[in-house]
């Protein structure tokens, strides 16, 4: 699991049929910046998420990958590798606020 930020989405209208009426996101892999430890910083690298909660652009999420992408119940028969499991409100490293929903 990881905490990724929407930078887009994907429209795709020929797919599989499992795949109909799914939400594709661009999302974008954060981690902490290692100096300071006091901000979330990219990895420089994007991958395409299937949303099953409404996040929109900007928001940061929790993306699980790989096989447990589809232990959720919304994603148990979709050939999936990614998939947004939560929308992140606030984020503490060493006692310090490195990100707040609200403030952004």
């Amino acid at each position: 699991m990881f905490i990724a930020r929407v930078t887009g989405s994907v429209v795709s209208t020929q797919k599989v049929d499992s795949m109909t009426g799914h939400k594709l996101l661009v999302v974008e892999p954060y981690r902490l910046e290692s100096k300071k430890r006091q901000s979330l910083v990219t990895t420089g690298r994007t991958f395409i998420a299937v949303d099953t909660l409404g996040a929109g652009e900007d928001d940061y999420v929790l993306i699980a990958q790989g096989s447990s992408a589809r232990l959720t119940p919304e994603t148990k028969q979709l050939p999936i590798d990614a998939v947004i499991i939560g929308i992140v409100d606030t984020v503490h490293i060493d006692k310090h606020n490195t990100y707040c929903r609200t403030e952004s």
